[in-house]
C-alpha cells in the first residue's frame, strides 16, 4: 500500500492561480488608491477609498506573508513587496509639500524651539556679556591682557597700540569696490563655524560650549575696550550693533542648543540616555537651523550694511530694530502649536 503524499519543503502549499484570483481585486484597488495619492494627494480620495486604505494595506501584507511562507512565484512576491512598501509610505509617511514644510518651520517650528530654550539662551547671553565686562576691566587695567584674548593676526592692527585715527578709519572708511560680497561671505562662514562648534560640542556635557561662549564674550569686551580707551566707545557700539544684535543672538541660540544636548547627555532623568538625547536633539536641531539663517542675515548686515552705512545713529537704529524684531518673533507672539512637543 502506497504511503500518503506529504508536501515537501519546496512545494507550494497554496495554489498560485486560485490565490491570485481570490485577492487580486484587493491588490488592484490598493494600487489604484496609492497611485492616485502619489500623482495628486490624499485629498483626491473619496471617503470610501480613504476608509478602505488601511484595511487593503493589511490584507496585502497578509497576502505577502502567505506568498513568502508558501513559496509562491517570485514575481508575485516582488509585486506585493513593492505594493506594500508604497502603501506604507503613503499611510505612515505622507510627504508634505516643501512649501508647507517651510511655512511650518517659520510659523511654528523655529520660534517654538527657540522659546523652549529660553533658559539656556539667557544663560549664554549672561555668560557672553559677563565675559565681555571681565575682559574690558582686565585690559583697562593692564593692556597686555589684550594679546592673551585676541591673537595679533586676528586683531588686524586694532590693538592697544593703535592710534585713534587708525581705529576711527576702521569704523568709517569704505572698502575697495567689489570686496563687499567677499567680505560678507567670509564673515558668514566664520560666524557660522562659531555657532556650529557651540552646538556640536554640546555633546561633551556642554563644557566646550560654555567655554566657547566665554571666549566669544572675552573677544567682544577686548575689542570694545581698545576703542573706548581712545574715546570711540559710542562709535564702536554703533559699528557693532548694526549686525551684532543678530549675530550675538544667533550664537547664543546655537550655544543654548548645545547646552540642551549636553544636559540631556549628562542628566537623562527617567528616560534612557539615548531617548533623552533624541528628544533634546529635535528641539536643538530646529533652533540651530534657524540660527544659521540669522547668521546669514548678520553676514549681510556686517559685510554690506555696515560698510555702506556710516552714520552711528542709523547703525544703532537698524541694530535695535533687528533685536526687537527677533525678540517679538520668538517670545512676544502667542504660543503656536508645533510637532516639537514642547
Amino acid at each position: 500500500m502506497n504511503a500518503p503524499l506529504t508536501p515537501t519543503s519546496d512545494a507550494p502549499l497554496v495554489n498560485a492561480t486560485r490565490f491570485r484570483r481570490a485577492h487580486e481585486g484587493d491588490w488592484e484597488r490598493l494600487e489604484a488608491i496609492v497611485t492616485r495619492i502619489e500623482k495628486r494627494s490624499i485629498r483626491s480620495l473619496s471617503d470610501d477609498d480613504l476608509l478602505a486604505l488601511p484595511a487593503l494595506y493589511r490584507t496585502s501584507l497578509s497576502s505577502l506573508s502567505v506568498a513568502r511562507d508558501t513559496s509562491l512565484d517570485r514575481a508575485l512576491i516582488t509585486y506585493l513587496e513593492r505594493l506594500c512598501t508604497r502603501a506604507y509610505f503613503q499611510i505612515y509617511g505622507v510627504q508634505t509639500p516643501v512649501w508647507r514644510q517651510l511655512t511650518g518651520f517659520f510659523a511654528t517650528g523655529w520660534p517654538n524651539a527657540v522659546r523652549s530654550l529660553w533658559r539656556e539662551t539667557l544663560f549664554c547671553v549672561v555668560l557672553t556679556f559677563g565675559a565681555a565686562l571681565l575682559a574690558y576691566l582686565l585690559i583697562g587695567g593692564d593692556p597686555s591682557w589684550f594679546y592673551s584674548v585676541i591673537p595679533e593676526g586676528m586683531a588686524e592692527g586694532r590693538d592697544p597700540s593703535a592710534s585713534a585715527e587708525f581705529l576711527r578709519s576702521t569704523l568709517y572708511d569704505k572698502p575697495k569696490e567689489g570686496w563687499l560680497g567677499v567680505f560678507a561671505t567670509f564673515l558668514f562662514t566664520h560666524n557660522s563655524q562659531i555657532a556650529i562648534f557651540a552646538f556640536a560640542l554640546g555633546f561633551a556635557f556642554a563644557v566646550p560650549t560654555v567655554l566657547l561662549m566665554l571666549y566669544n564674550g572675552l573677544m567682544l569686551g577686548a575689542l570694545f575696550e581698545v576703542f573706548a580707551s581712545k574715546g570711540l566707545g559710542p562709535n564702536v557700539i554703533g559699528w557693532l550693533m548694526i549686525h551684532g544684535t543678530t549675530e550675538i543672538f544667533s550664537i547664543c541660540i546655537a550655544g543654548a542648543a548645545g547646552i540642551r544636548l549636553g544636559l540631556a547627555v549628562a542628566f537623562p532623568g527617567q528616560d534612557s540616555r539615548m531617548d533623552s538625547v533624541v528628544a533634546a536633539g529635535r528641539t536643538a536641531a530646529t533652533a540651530m537651523a534657524g540660527a544659521v539663517i540669522m547668521l546669514a542675515v548678520a553676514g549681510l548686515l556686517e559685510g554690506v550694511g555696515r560698510q555702506t552705512i556710516t552714520n552711528d545713529t542709523l547703525r544703532m537704529l537698524i541694530g535695535s530694530a533687528a533685536l526687537i524684531g527677533w525678540l517679538a518673533y520668538f517670545y512676544a507672539l502667542p504660543t503656536r502649536r508645533s510637532a516639537l512637543g514642547e
